[in-house]
């Protein structure tokens, strides 16, 4: 992924210096409106759920204005969640939103060139794809697939499409693991011979909204559209690809004699 191609912001970046002898005599408060205008990169949402509405979208409206993003659509599924998207993030842009029933419907829009996917877990591969086959690029939340046939997939996709695609993280952006990460690669620990790691949990309803959710989803979608195949495996990988994941980003080799 490392080779694909710059995006349309740097592009434009690079063509800005190779032209800037030609308008030296244009203000520049004009020029920058006409850049501003070209270079605006109109982003859709996939699935408006918690981690849409407490992490990416109030992250994305940070850096929105300074890099010329902005928010344009809301694509699920469920209308109860795709209008509270619409009506949040308008009120936030303070424009209206479009909302779209499915994203067939919200790559058929002329004013969505990226997308932030923020659907279950298990469908993170599917709608990766899904965006850059229809041409555009795209931040996927993490992780980015459940099994080895969707990560694949993913990759495959994206290395034919040359689209530019993110993946999230969650505790390797996190301070503290840096740091851990550093001092262990120090080797002030000395001669690492084993790692054993333990997580335990203690939240019944994590995540778990029933007398929300089944009185709603089943009346306004069909079971297979809403979840797919992989759902039923979702669960038990759910917090144990977390723990392998970290283990992996500290890489230090464990010293067997």
């Amino acid at each position: 992924m490392s080779e694909l191609k710059n995006s349309r912001r740097e592009f434009v970046k690079t063509a800005t210096l190779g032209t800037a002898a030609v308008i030296v005599g244009s203000r520049a408060s004009s020029y920058a409106q006409i850049l501003g205008a070209n270079d605006r990169v109109r982003v859709g949402i996939v699935g408006y759920s918690d981690r849409a509405r407490q992490a990416l979208i109030p992250a994305f409206l940070m850096h929105a204005k300074e890099l010329n993003f902005e928010l344009t659509a809301v694509s699920d599924i469920w209308k109860r969640r795709r209008e509270e998207g619409a009506a949040a993030v308008g009120k936030l842009v303070g424009h209206e939103v479009a909302m779209a029933r499915n994203n067939e419907e919200l790559y058929e829009r002329k004013d969505v060139d990226a997308v932030l996917i923020a659907t279950a877990d298990f469908q993170h591969a599917l709608h990766g794809v899904e965006a850059v086959r229809a041409g555009r690029d795209a931040y996927v939340e993490k992780p980015m697939a459940n099994t080895m046939d969707d990560a694949r997939a993913i990759l495959k996709a994206v290395e034919e499409t040359k689209r530019i695609v993110q993946i999230g993280s969650q505790r390797r952006s996190g301070s503290n693991y840096i740091r851990a990460n550093e001092f262990i690669k120090s080797g002030k620990f000395g001669d690492i011979v084993m790692v054993e790691m333990t997580w335990n949990v203690n939240q019944p309803g994590r995540w778990r909204r029933p007398q929300l959710f089944y009185p709603t989803v089943f009346a306004t979608t069909s079971a297979a559209t809403a979840f797919g195949p992989a759902a039923a495996d979702a669960a038990s990988t759910a917090l144990g690809r977390w723990r392998i994941a970290r283990r992996l980003y500290i890489r230090t080799p464990l010293a067997v004699e």
